[in-house]
Formats: C-alpha cells, sequence, structure tokens
C-alpha cells in the first residue's frame, strides 16, 4: 500500500509541476493585447486559464491527501533504533602492530657535508 501511494505522489507531484509551467502568467495577456500573436486559441475562445486551473486544483488537493496518508502510514511504522541508544556495548578496539607502521630510515649518510 505504502508503495503504491508512494508512486501516485510521485506521479501527482510530476503532473503537477508541469501543469505550473505550461500556465501563463498574468501579465501575458497584455503582450497579447499589443499584437504579440494570437492568445489562448489553443483551449478554445476561454483560454487555457479555467481548464488548467481546474485541474491544477484537483491535483492539488490530491497531492495533500496523499501527502497526509504517507504520513500516517511512516508514522505508524516501527522504527529501529539509532546506534546511540545503546551506549553501554563498546565498540572493539583496533590494535596497530609494528609491522604495520612503516619505519622511516633516518640515515645521515645522504646528507652532503
Amino acid at each position: 500500500m505504502y508503495e503504491i501511494l508512494l508512486g501516485g505522489y510521485l506521479l501527482i507531484s510530476l503532473s503537477l509541476i508541469g501543469l505550473v509551467l505550461i500556465q501563463q502568467g498574468k501579465g501575458a495577456d497584455m503582450g497579447a493585447s499589443f499584437g504579440a500573436g494570437a492568445s489562448n486559441t489553443v483551449f478554445g475562445s476561454s483560454g487555457s486559464g479555467n481548464f488548467l486551473t481546474k485541474v491544477t486544483t484537483l491535483l492539488a488537493a490530491g497531492f495533500f491527501v496523499v501527502s497526509l496518508a504517507l504520513g500516517n502510514l511512516s508514522s505508524n511504522s516501527s522504527k529501529q533504533g539509532s546506534e546511540w541508544d545503546d551506549l553501554s556495548v563498546p565498540q572493539t578496539e583496533q590494535t596497530v602492530t609494528p609491522s604495520d607502521v612503516p619505519v622511516v630510515n633516518s640515515n645521515t649518510s645522504d646528507v652532503p657535508e
């Protein structure tokens, strides 16, 4: 159920982003009045405002409903404990043997006099 809602949440959010990007701004009509082209002819004489606004509203409502459902499902699930919850067990210590440490040769015969 959680995975289905998560997939729907992804589809709704991408659709909502796409619809918001398609919509015209409020200042777009002013440019059309000065002969910038035929505005709003794709969706008819009423324009794309009514259709796109209604679909955006429905997708936004669906987005909020699915968000609440996912939040409710995830809050009821059992949470895995943090590693900081139980500090009574010490971690194992790593010992370094002398063979692991690089040896620096301190031979002074290489220094020119």
